[in-house]
């Protein structure tokens, strides 16, 4: 007896002789009938979906379950939390993050814990100033107060060779304004096995009323993962001033 290609449902042969013909097609018939029927019962419903942009996800193993579109401009993305082990959300971005907006205050402040899944820290420090008349900022990765290289070029556009910190220099002591402003760069810092690129800038009142500005770059000469700054000054307690912490992608 022939048979469908799909189904193997019996036929009859193209040189057969069918006696009993009812009785054939009854036969083929209750067999599609039985096929329709299983495979219709395990079919997804489309009442599942009711609204454009639905769309269908297994919960668990031959289980599923509608998962309403997004909004607008959102990608679908993994998510073990959810039930459907995806969710709708913003697109990552090669924006910044804002990790932690610390004060300076005492000898010493730390940030610490620094969160690994960035490429680069950036940092804007303002308002800062310290209880004496002089003093040195300085910023220690990971409190390293000897693994820095740092060459500074100040507004008389002459290079002053210093290191030990991230920045560190005679020509930015802390006074008693609070306008002044340093931002700082360090790339690759949760890199294990290379040394870290650095880069800041500064802009400050010395003495009385004069502005000035430095520009310096270096390296932090270690290849462990920086997870922690020291913030200090040379010459006495922080007063004033303000960390903002930022992890670039």
């Amino acid at each position: 007896m022939a048979t469908t290609t799909n189904y193997s449902w019996t036929t009859p042969d193209d040189t057969a002789l069918v006696k009993d013909g009812a009785a054939a097609i009854r036969s083929l018939g209750t067999a599609i009938d039985t096929t329709v029927f299983t495979n219709a019962g395990a079919a997804i419903a489309k009442t599942i979906v009711d609204a454009k942009g639905d769309i269908i996800a297994a919960t668990a193993a031959d289980t599923v379950s509608r998962l309403a579109v997004g909004a607008n401009g959102t990608v679908l993305t993994a998510a073990s939390g959810q039930a459907t082990g995806l969710e709708w959300a913003l697109p990552a971005s090669g924006g910044m993050t804002l990790l932690s907006t610390t004060s300076l205050s005492g000898a010493t402040t730390t940030i610490s814990g620094i969160s690994g899944s960035y490429n680069n820290l950036f940092g804007i420090i303002y308002g800062v100033s310290n209880a004496t008349a002089t003093g040195v900022f300085r910023i220690a990765p990971n409190a390293a107060t000897t693994a820095c290289n740092e060459r500074l070029r100040d507004d008389t556009n002459s290079d002053i060779a210093n290191g030990y910190y991230l920045l560190s220099s005679q020509y930015n002591p802390l006074f008693t304004s609070t306008s002044n402003i340093f931002t700082f760069t360090i790339s690759n810092y949760a890199s294990s096995s290379i040394i870290k690129p650095i880069s800041h800038t500064s802009s400050f009142i010395r003495t009385g009323t004069t502005w000035y500005q430095n520009l310096g770059n270096g390296s932090y000469n270690a290849t462990t993962e920086i997870t922690s700054l020291v913030f200090s000054n040379a010459g006495g307690n922080h007063s004033t001033g303000t960390v903002l912490l930022y992890g670039v992608k």
